[in-house]
């Protein structure tokens, strides 16, 4: 199904997961578990996953950490479902690479973010963006999360770079809904949120669904937002989103990482998340209790 304020299909599903990367541990990469959790996703709702993202901690696994990761998920969840692998760094020569690696080891699609730190200028950052566009044969997923890189994907680069037959759709979390909606109205890319709070807000205007983190753990839950709007029941979908603000709130926006708490929660429900990668540090025992407290309230419906 297709939302009906678009007119084509979403290129990777609507519901896709931006999943952490288990860990053993000792800090090792634990590739049963990531296929154990990649199966549950799918299952539970999840139209494609999104691999070393900011979630899967990318900065701290190297690359051929990450080429496994897509390689074990792949044999894991079948042919039919998007794998969509990050390889956005500050460096475009290290970036081309692992995208092109990433299309060997047989993702459908790549997340690149702006270079981080460097903060390039918009005609860098555009450049930078087509460069890595022509490096493979994948679909390409603008990330602009400006809060994390220190530099915007302005909405007038956005729309110069949908020129671009690879570049097909975006990330946001640009906390700009005025710009997102300007490039809505003048290209064909897709939206998709990474920002749990708007998968409603954004899905009302055009976009085609969202890549969440918090969907680790409820994706079902965060699925059915969007299948109630699409059903015609927008009261319901309202409902449903609110009542997920508490937990995504916590994971999200309550001083810790999301890769932390999403780990701690997994790691509370018995299901594969592991330990984190230095510089984090695992969520404390007073952040878990809460974050298991609203977790049961929100699955509780």
């Amino acid at each position: 199904m297709t939302n009906p304020a678009t007119s084509a299909p979403p290129p990777f599903g609507r519901a896709l997961c931006a999943m952490v990367t288990p860990f053993t541990e000792a800090g090792a990469l634990d590739l049963d578990g990531a296929q154990l959790l990649a199966g549950r996703l799918v299952s539970e709702g999840c139209d494609g996953l999104v691999l070393s993202g900011t979630t899967g901690e990318s900065p701290t696994t190297t690359d051929a950490e990450k080429s496994a990761l897509v390689t074990a998920v792949r044999e894991a969840v079948g042919d039919g479902v998007p794998l969509v692998s990050g390889v956005g760094t500050f460096d475009t020569r290290h970036t081309v690479e692992l995208a092109r690696q990433a299309e060997k080891a047989g993702a459908d699609g790549v997340l690149v973010v702006s270079p981080y730190y460097s903060r390039p200028p918009q005609d860098a950052l555009e450049a930078h963006f087509r460069e890595v566009a022509d490096s493979s044969g994948l679909p390409l997923m603008l990330y602009d999360i400006p809060g994390r890189t220190g530099t915007r994907i302005e909405p007038e680069t956005m729309i110069r770079l949908a020129d671009h037959p690879r570049i097909v759709a975006v990330k946001d979390c640009s906390y700009d809904f005025l710009g997102v909606q300007k490039v809505l109205a003048r290209t064909e890319l897709a939206y998709y949120t990474g920002c749990d709070e708007h998968i409603l807000a954004l899905y009302a205007v055009g976009g085609v669904g969202y890549v969440s983190t918090v969907a680790n753990v409820v994706p079902a839950q965060l699925r059915a937002i969007l299948d109630a709007f699409e059903a015609g029941d927008t009261p319901v979908s309202a409902r449903l989103q609110q009542r997920a603000t508490p937990l995504i709130e916590l994971t999200m926006a309550a001083g810790l990482p999301g890769m932390v708490t999403v780990k701690a929660l997994l790691n509370s429900l018995g299901l594969p998340g592991g330990s984190v990668r230095a510089p984090l540090l695992p969520a404390g025992r007073d952040a878990v209790g809460g974050l298991l407290a609203a977790y049961e309230e929100f699955v509780a419906g």
